[in-house]
């Protein structure tokens, strides 16, 4: 599976920052402020977007212990200002800067990853139009006091196709899983991003690279913060394992779907706790 600590990624250490110090005084805001911008349409239908919890859809779905604000950053015409926080003043400011950096480490990765497949270079990044996706995910997690019992974020493999993590510099909390046995990743105290490929990708690559199995575990005494930049395709496009990559000897091992119809499997795996299974659902 792929997941990389980055720490020459060229972006300013105050900038990451700055990010987190803004995503910190949001979350610490009074509840009826940030209820301003609630991902409840009238107190109570859905939406991905805004502040609060995940979606509910079962009576016994297992909770994860966290709020976010998830947030529709690209394309930039499909912003919704009215769930960007106005408190802290720089937020919005940070978040386009933060954007735009991200963007530019993105198409590096990516440039790099066709490298390392032996395919033209700009053969990743030509996946992505201009209606491709990109969400930005704060999460806060607040102090548990039965972290035995509780998860900030259940076990998952990520379904967009690139994730580029800002992780708390003090508090760790991320596991992933490998061969049974789940690892700690420590906290980001050198201003490292986390790289992770997600379903998208390893679909795209004929699972050359898979996306890690990852879980967020609470913490008794302190709070954590994060901040995702989640990069997906257009919803429309196809996703299958690229051409270049198929050979006699290595066929596809993934079926041909549309970017949204995948969507809608993972969020019901995600939901029904069978996160992690996903990919194996979409293989022929």
């Amino acid at each position: 599976s792929l997941y990389d600590q980055v720490s020459n990624h060229g972006m300013e250490t105050s900038m990451m920052d700055s990010v987190m110090t803004a995503s910190r005084e949001f979350f610490h805001l009074p509840l009826e402020e940030k209820k301003k911008c609630s991902n409840l349409i009238d107190g109570k239908h859905f939406q991905v977007e805004g502040y609060g919890n995940d979606h509910v859809r079962t009576q016994d779905q297992r909770l994860d212990w966290s709020d976010r604000l998830h947030l529709t950053v690209e394309p930039e015409g499909g912003r919704n200002l009215a769930h960007w926080p106005t408190h802290p003043k720089s937020f919005r400011d940070d978040l386009h800067e933060y954007a735009l950096k991200c963007k530019k480490i993105k198409g590096d990765i990516l440039r790099a990853m066709a490298k390392i497949l032996k395919l033209d270079e700009d053969c990743l990044v030509n996946q992505f139009n201009s209606n491709a996706p990109t969400f930005a995910r704060f999460n806060h997690f607040p102090p548990c006091p039965r972290p035995d019992l509780v998860l900030g974020i259940k076990p998952h493999a990520d379904f967009p196709a690139l994730t580029v993590l800002l992780m708390d510099r003090d508090v760790a909390g991320l596991q992933y899983l490998r061969d049974g046995t789940w690892y700690n990743v420590p906290a980001a105290c050198d201003h490292t991003l986390l790289i992770n490929i997600g379903l998208t990708m390893e679909i795209m690559i004929n699972g050359i690279f898979t996306g890690p199995v990852h879980r967020v575990v609470t913490n008794a005494d302190k709070e954590r913060i994060s901040v995702a930049m989640f990069y997906g395709v257009d919803p429309d496009h196809e996703i299958g394992p690229i051409a270049h990559l198929l050979r006699d000897e290595q066929p596809a091992r993934y079926r041909k779907m549309k970017a949204k119809d995948l969507l809608v499997a993972q969020l019901e795996h995600f939901s029904q706790d069978r996160g992690a299974q996903i990919a194996d659902a979409c293989k022929i």
